[in-house]
């Protein structure tokens, strides 16, 4: 795990000013490789690394170059399966010079060209120069664990694994994308290749970018396939599922450091623990967070886990201060935070002090239908069959009647929910729900300045979801959901805060479910497979039977949360009204005050919970100090203070 960065001028340049240039960009990324630096550097072409040693530690130093020397790498992940390539590429004639997963991927490239990526099992961000054709070749991994982020500046184009590289250049000017903000208000997350930096791009997943001094040229080489569905019994598709996880886990275990795995006490990541430690034929190292309310901790079911399998255990009981954490986390993530952040934050804290690697259960969700909102999506289909005078005129004004309790997934949210839900049908109701708890068109339309708005009322954001639905990948209604949460809120979120949440503590997490073996398999698994009737995750849980305890398969689904809807009415509330008041987004005519003010009365007087949002508008205004204005986290730190006092 390292990160990557570089530089490729329209015109030659001074190598010296090319190498200060990508060795200031380099040291921005410092946490990403605290162990190693090199760089490579002409008149054509500035590539810079940031070393995190996890194979071939002694010799694996990057860049690494054919031994010709026409062609040099950098390389961000890890691939699983370089050791089979390696043979094959030895039968062929290769020779290496180190032992290094990185030196597979050049290699692979030099004999194979562009068709070489597609023979790689693993995450990675890398970048290949051509020094005989002058062409530069990026690529991220399949599903998009590691990021690339590109831009166009006054001396080329330059790319980076973070923006904050691209920012320590200070070529670009500093300005907010606000159709990219518009989309994040409604979405969570910023889709496609769009960043909250005006001029910043990212580069999709399963895409490789082919640059040169003047032409820069993008090219897809996978796309999701939901089929052609596994046939056969239940039980054979189970023992497939089986195979593919015990085909891919031994990659996943390679590394010369100390290794763990992340162990929350959900079916994920006790699956993946399981076949790690039945793979491993050894106790490993697990690691667990928890919070003081037990009826928020799942440390009983973790330890439950931890027993059957005897791994070697360590749990934390945690109290964030989840207010003062956010301008940390928010300058990690280059993004605004939401409280899922915290908890992967934390646990990569803690699990940072044992060990450099951790196996995780991200995507399982994704794959296997694992939230909620998958049966929310039919229970609103059967209450949209009422009659309409019934469900507006005698249910809407009894739901409107029941209390908010400022609870996670509230009976009174729920309600409300069901109701404005049965108003829409298909796609249109997943890409509505998808808003509910954010900024939906209307509310964004009441919060942006009239001058803003007007040129972004006419993008309305839930509709890009639509485009997962119409593509042609998936038939089935619920692999249309599924597929339209893995290309968009796993990649363009979640993917990102797994990534930021643990290089911030140098930690670098696997995640055997992002597999291209696992993820293809399970998408081709029968979607009543997945949600069976209104029984989410049915196949990931008929797995689990053959390594887990059946309670803990069989409970309601929990996760790491906090119950911020109260913190936000209680010791949050000055914080809160301090943030509105001063607001650095309404004073530079971004967002409207009043509007906000009327948000944060309705929540503070019990009306509706807003917590979502407020907590959204709190973190942008920490984004916007901390990279608009360039306020240093320590300062936003002591304004969370002040402000929470006050």
């Amino acid at each position: 795990m390292c990160g990557i960065v570089g530089i490729v001028p329209r015109e030659p340049q001074d190598p010296e000013l090319l190498s200060a240039l990508v060795r200031r960009m380099a040291g921005a990324i410092t946490h990403r490789g605290p162990d190693d630096e090199g760089f490579f550097v002409t008149p054509h072409v500035a590539l810079g690394v940031r070393r995190l040693s996890i194979i071939d530690v002694k010799g694996g130093h990057q860049p690494i170059s054919t031994s010709d020397g026409s062609r040099v790498v950098v390389f961000n992940g890890e691939i699983y399966n370089f050791r089979i390539l390696r043979e094959e590429l030895a039968r062929l004639g290769r020779a290496f010079r180190t032992a290094s997963d990185t030196e597979v991927v050049l290699q692979a490239f030099d004999a194979w060209g562009p068709g070489g990526i597609r023979r790689l099992e693993g995450m990675f961000a890398f970048a290949i120069w051509d020094e005989k054709s002058g062409r530069l070749t990026l690529a991220r991994d399949w599903l998009g664990q590691k990021s690339i982020y590109h831009a166009e500046t006054g001396i080329g184009w330059v790319f980076a694994s973070e923006i904050k590289a691209l920012l320590a250049l200070d070529l670009l000017p500093r300005s907010v994308d606000f159709e990219a903000l518009s989309h994040y208000m409604t979405l969570r997350y910023l889709p496609g290749g769009s960043t909250l930096f005006r001029g910043i791009s990212k580069v999709p997943p399963a895409h490789r970018v082919e640059v040169t001094r003047d032409d820069r040229a993008f090219h897809r080489y996978w796309v999701p396939a939901y089929g052609p569905k596994h046939g056969g019994p239940e039980r054979e598709v189970l023992d497939g599922l089986a195979s593919v996880m015990r085909e891919v886990l031994p990659g996943h275990l390679i590394s010369e450091v100390p290794l763990g795995a992340f162990l929350s006490g959900g079916i994920d990541s006790s699956l993946v623990v399981a076949y790690a430690s039945i793979v491993s034929g050894g106790p490993i190292r697990t690691f667990s967070i928890g919070v003081h309310d037990e009826s928020q901790s799942e440390l009983p079911w973790a330890r439950k886990v931890a027993g059957r399998y005897r791994t070697r255990h360590f749990e934390k009981i945690v109290a964030p201060d989840l207010a003062r954490m956010a301008p940390e986390m928010t300058a990690s993530l280059e993004e605004p935070v939401d409280p899922f952040a915290a908890g992967v934050y934390l646990v990569s804290q803690v699990t940072s002090e044992q060990v450099t690697v951790a196996l995780g259960g991200d995507g399982g969700d994704e794959l296997f239908a694992g939230y909620d909102r998958y049966v929310g999506q039919q229970l609103a289909e059967t209450f949209s069959g009422l009659p309409a005078p019934l469900r507006r005129k005698v249910l809407r004004p009894l739901f409107r009647m029941v209390p908010e309790s400022f609870g996670y997934k509230s009976l009174a949210t729920r309600l409300r929910w069901l109701d404005e839900m049965a108003e829409k049908d298909g796609v249109a109701r997943y890409a509505e729900s998808a808003a509910f708890l954010r900024f939906p068109h209307a509310l964004k339309a009441a919060l942006f300045t009239e001058r803003l708005w007007s040129g972004l009322e006419s993008r309305a954001s839930e509709m890009l979801l639509e485009e997962y639905f119409r593509d042609g990948c998936a038939e089935a209604f619920v692999d249309r959901m599924l597929h339209a949460d893995f290309m968009t809120r796993l990649a363009d979120h979640q993917l990102p805060i797994v990534d930021r949440m643990s290089m911030a503590h140098s930690l670098e997490v696997r995640n055997p479910f992002l597999d291209r073996r696992v993820a293809e398999y399970a998408m081709r698994i029968p979607d009543g497979w997945k949600m069976k009737g209104r029984r989410i995750k049915y196949i990931t849980r008929k797995l689990g039977e053959r390594y887990l305890p059946r309670d803990l398969l069989y409970r309601k689904k929990q996760g790491f949360g906090f119950p911020l809807a109260l913190w936000l009415r209680g010791e949050l509330r000055g914080l809160m009204l301090r943030t509105v008041e001063e607001s650095r987004l309404a004073a530079e005519g971004i967002f409207r005050r009043e509007e906000m003010r009327r948000l944060l009365e309705e929540h503070l007087s019990g009306r509706v919970d807003h917590n979502f949002r407020l907590w959204m508008i709190f973190n942008l205004e920490l984004w916007f100090r901390h990279y608009m204005e360039r306020e240093p986290v320590t300062l936003l730190q002591e304004w969370v203070d002040r402000a929470r006092a006050a």
